[in-house]
């Protein structure tokens, strides 16, 4: 296999469907549709606008989904710019729209940590080359198309063919593998397309209130078309009606990688035999080790994504400038490998070790910049800043690759941090304290009653041995024996305070 060979691995069971690319051997993408969490985004919604909110210029909009989603002005069909090609100031979203009007949108990204979907009225219909776009009627060219002459050839015949299909009004984006692509094979796009949306136009009429007009692609298929490029040499199932669904799909739109396409019925799973499950793990943990010896710590906040790249076990065979931009210069090309992987976007932050060379910096931006050109979303990117720092913008469509399959530690609540025994210990008596001062005059202090502290063994523990003068010196403070009870079932900060009254006398 060549360096630059992709290989699509179909992982499909009742209740989640896998789709892996891997380059050269490794994983450098991965796609999950779980049953009852299927992807939204590309769905497109007959909606209902709720609320405007006029700070914000946004609007909240119900389109049959748990939460309404979110309609910024900017996802708004509008003209963009004045007759000087100047951005024009962007208008007040209530003269655009108003509360209760019906809109068409389609979901631009999956609701995220709670936020509702993100939506906009700028439709798009993608197909093997192309993208039509109803309301706009631009067509355009991949900017990965270089060759001035292969850009002219496309567009003059899209331009030509949406004339002749009566699309006028439409618009097109000549996708990346629409290079070299035959008048023939754009046609039969474009018809397909003008399918989908008359399907899309007469759904809009006969659909009454909120609710879903058109369905993405399902995930093996959505893939398939996406990154069905020049390099993919195999696509290989392990499930039987899903190969034959892709076959009949690839007959129909990607004759040219039926070859390609492998039933995979060996009995060692597949994901296993080609590493996969490993490379998945392995990109749920915050350390990444390099081939070098160093290492990357990469951490996921809300707000941002920061990674900190460490020489660790690499000492180098020269100096110690040479092993730091030897260390950096692995590092800028594994990064965004991982950003992809893990599906890691929004603000990026890498901190890269200390160069004093000039040279050496421009060199690690070129293989970052040069490692970032693999990846089909969105990236921009800023030079060393005074601080070192590199910063990363990459588009954030759906959830990252940790935030679907693993979900907020119990027992810290996210935080990734616990307080130690000791410090457990300490807050149960600050709240035996509290309690007694709280309520003097609750009791006397010879009626018998006592204070009942459970908590989890640990802490239980730490209170009978460690803590035991501590124990008895609170007791004589606050004039009240102090019981303890384990419950296993309890976290190693959680512990319940109870008074406990003194025996009822008997008769």
């Amino acid at each position: 296999m060549s360096s630059m060979d992709e290989e699509l691995l179909i992982n499909v069971n009742g209740f989640e469907t896998r789709v892996a690319l891997l380059k050269s051997g490794s994983l450098v993408e991965l796609h999950l549709q779980r049953s009852g969490s299927y992807s939204l985004t590309g769905n497109i919604c007959k909606g209902r606008v709720v609320r405007i909110m006029p700070g914000m210029q946004a609007a909240f909009v119900d389109v049959g989904l748990a939460r309404p989603g979110f309609l910024h002005v900017r996802g708004l069909h509008l003209t963009e710019f004045d007759a000087d090609g100047v951005e024009a100031p962007l208008p007040d979203i209530r003269s655009l729209i108003r509360e209760g009007q019906e809109v068409l949108v389609q979901i631009s990204k999956d609701p995220i940590s709670g936020k509702g979907a993100r939506l906009t009225t700028h439709l798009a219909l993608a197909s093997r080359y192309l993208v039509l776009m109803p309301f706009n009627p631009h067509v355009g060219v991949s900017q990965r198309i270089e060759d001035d002459a292969e850009r002219e050839r496309l567009r003059s015949l899209v331009e030509a063919l949406r004339v002749e299909y009566g699309m006028e009004r439409c618009g097109f984006i000549l996708r990346t593998v629409a290079e070299e692509a035959s008048e023939q094979k754009l046609r039969e796009d474009i018809a397909v397309l003008r399918r989908i949306w008359e399907r899309v136009e007469r759904r809009v009429v006969e659909h009454e209130g909120p609710g879903l007009i058109y369905e993405e692609m399902p995930i093996h298929t959505r893939v398939l078309r996406d990154m069905a490029g020049a390099d993919l040499q195999a696509v290989r199932i392990d499930d039987a009606v899903t190969y034959r669904r892709v076959k009949e799909f690839s007959e129909q739109f990607l004759p040219h990688i039926l070859p390609l396409l492998q039933h995979y019925d060996a009995p060692t799973p597949m994901f296993e035999r080609y590493g996969v499950e490993d490379e998945i793990n392995r990109a749920l943990q915050p350390k990444v080790p390099l081939r070098s010896g160093g290492h990357l710590v990469i951490e996921q906040t809300e707000a941002m994504i920061t990674i900190d790249v460490n020489t660790g076990g690499f000492v180098g065979v020269r100096t110690l400038e040479d092993t730091v931009f030897r260390t950096n210069l692995e590092a800028a090309a594994v990064i965004p490998r991982q950003l992809r992987l893990r599906n890691l976007g929004g603000i990026i932050v890498i901190d890269f070790i200390d160069m004093t060379d000039e040279e050496h910096r421009r060199q690690v931006m070129r293989t970052l910049e040069k490692a970032c050109e693999a990846d089909a979303s969105r990236i921009r990117l800023a030079d060393f800043s005074h601080l070192g720092l590199v910063e990363i913008s990459r588009k954030r469509t759906r959830e990252s690759l940790a935030q679907q399959v693993c979900e907020p530690c119990p027992v810290c609540s996210g935080k990734g941090l616990v307080k130690t025994t000791e410090t457990v210990c300490f807050e149960i008596y600050r709240a035996i304290l509290r309690s007694q001062s709280r309520h003097p005059n609750l009791v006397k202090a010879d009626d018998g009653s006592e204070f009942l502290i459970r908590a989890s063994q640990t802490v239980i523990d730490r209170l009978l041995v460690e803590e035991a003068e501590n124990v008895s010196c609170l007791a004589k403070q606050v004039q009240r024996s102090i019981r303890f009870q384990v419950e296993p079932s309890y976290g190693p900060e959680q512990f319940d305070l109870v008074r406990v009254p003194p025996p009822a006398a008997t008769a």
